[in-house]
């Protein structure tokens, strides 16, 4: 099992989570984003800079993505296409992406999009709070427990 980041929009103390779950849990962490990216030194975390474009880092999240893998993204779209090839979705925010709940955020993504379209304000995601880093880090304490390595525990 890996886990991937939509990295361009992830807050960075989400990827400061991550980066200490991959070292504790020893299971690779890939960032996948359209810029240059600072990591720690570690065998289990590694940054890949895609060139700037529509989806172009989703696109090779989907390439590299396996099923069992966890993918943390906020973006309805590529947390559809990585359910589809098995693997688990979680936003940054720690809610989890589901076969049950997708068709329904896809829905009301098309329906901002057509009202945004339209010139109606429909207003941008909530700021990151402590709240959601809390909500974040219990749902990947949670994923981990369950799903990483033998040397896994809680963070």
């Amino acid at each position: 099992m890996q886990m991937l980041v939509d990295a361009d929009a992830c807050p960075a103390v989400v990827k400061d989570m991550l980066f200490r779950a991959a070292r504790r849990v020893e299971i690779c962490v890939t960032l996948v984003a359209n810029q240059y990216l600072r990591t720690p030194p570690s065998p289990f975390i590694k940054a890949i800079q895609v060139p700037s474009g529509f989806d172009v880092a989703d696109a090779r999240i989907v390439e590299l993505v396996t099923s069992g893998d966890l993918v943390i993204t906020a973006d309805i779209p590529l947390a559809a296409a990585v359910l589809e090839k098995g693997a688990h979705a979680l936003d940054p925010r720690g809610n989890w992406f589901t076969r049950e709940n997708i068709q329904e955020r896809l829905t009301m993504r098309d329906v901002m999009d057509q009202l945004r379209s339209t010139g109606i304000e429909t207003g941008g995601p909530a700021p990151f709070t402590t709240r959601d880093s809390n909500a974040f880090a219990g749902q990947l304490d949670r994923f981990l427990a369950r799903h990483g390595s033998p040397r896994s525990g809680a963070s």
